[in-house]
């Protein structure tokens, strides 16, 4: 099985992303040693903000969240998932499974050695962000999600999933660019659209981005559903901080905002906002998340 490396100079004119990437080596049972990127930015000594991506994004994603998170004296660390950004790709999507993802950013953390962290997360990033949550606690001190959940398969998944599920799997070019405009409110530059298809020269180096969408748990019997049941007792409790800033235009996620509130103590008496926009809410809303976190933890 190959593993392949997206060349560096296909990141050479990523607009308004100034960050040097950082490299670690997270280690797989049967692929050996995976490269995983990531940025740090932000004082060494300030609290951690751990801006995680999802699908077909990467770090980038988070450009203009980073700015004000650095401003306000944070340090903010935003990885680049296997198979997606500077990160290492395995070209066969059997290589991919959700526990994977989870050990894989287990590991990474583990060896960064963080504490004190925020999580701010959407989509993916949330689906292993809050299992990292669950599997590390004493890790994190508060948490704010966007456009994600935590799904068993114990409750039907919305068309619109369900419509971008088959999408995925069946469109002959799978164009990160215009996927994530497409989820976007179609405002994305032609640099901007250019950024997030840099990952990905070929076909080959897609195998993750085309594997995520089958990741999601849909059945009560999925590989994942169990250990996601076994987090959501986890969530059930927890009563550090939790942060909801969910947009009002997402189809897939609209719903999940109202199932945290009644599940996990920690929303309860939070100052929850509404964002505006559709699916990737950073690009569309992301100053307004990022200034409502800053503010949040100050209080």
């Amino acid at each position: 099985m190959d593993v392949l490396r997206t060349p560096a100079e296909r990141f050479n004119s990523i607009p308004d992303f100034p960050y040097q990437p950082r490299f670690l080596d997270v280690e797989d049972s049967e692929l050996g040693m995976l490269r995983l990127a990531y940025i740090d930015e932000g004082p060494r000594d300030g609290s951690v903000i751990l801006c995680m991506h999802g699908e077909p994004s990467w770090s980038f994603l988070y450009r203009k969240m980073i700015p004000p998170f650095v401003a306000a004296g944070f340090r903010v660390i935003a990885p680049d998932l296997i198979g997606f950004g500077r990160s290492d790709k395995p070209s066969d999507r059997a290589a991919y499974s959700y526990d994977k993802h989870v050990k894989w950013m287990s590991s990474w953390l583990c060896t960064l050695g963080l504490n004190n962290i925020t999580l701010v997360a959407q989509d993916w990033g949330g689906l292993i962000g809050l299992r990292l949550v669950a599997k590390m606690p004493d890790r994190f001190s508060r948490v704010s999600i966007s456009n994600t959940g935590l799904p068993t398969g114990d409750h039907p998944m919305p068309d619109a999933f369900m419509e971008w599920r088959e999408f995925s799997q069946s469109v002959e070019e799978f164009d990160a660019g215009y996927i994530c405009n497409m989820f976007d409110e179609g405002s994305l530059t032609n640099a901007e659209k250019e950024a997030y298809r840099a990952p990905f020269p070929a076909e080959d180096y897609l195998a993750g981005a085309r594997q995520f969408p089958l990741l999601v748990p849909i059945s009560p019997d999925d590989p994942a559903a169990d250990a996601n049941r076994r987090a959501w007792k986890v969530l059930s409790q927890w009563e550090k901080p939790m942060l909801l800033c969910f947009s009002d235009g997402d189809p897939i996620t609209g719903s999940l905002e109202q199932f945290f509130r009644e599940n996990v103590p920690g929303t309860k008496g939070q100052p929850h906002i509404t964002l505006h926009g559709l699916h990737f809410i950073q690009e569309e809303d992301g100053e307004r998340w990022a200034s409502s976190i800053v503010n949040w933890i100050g209080q």
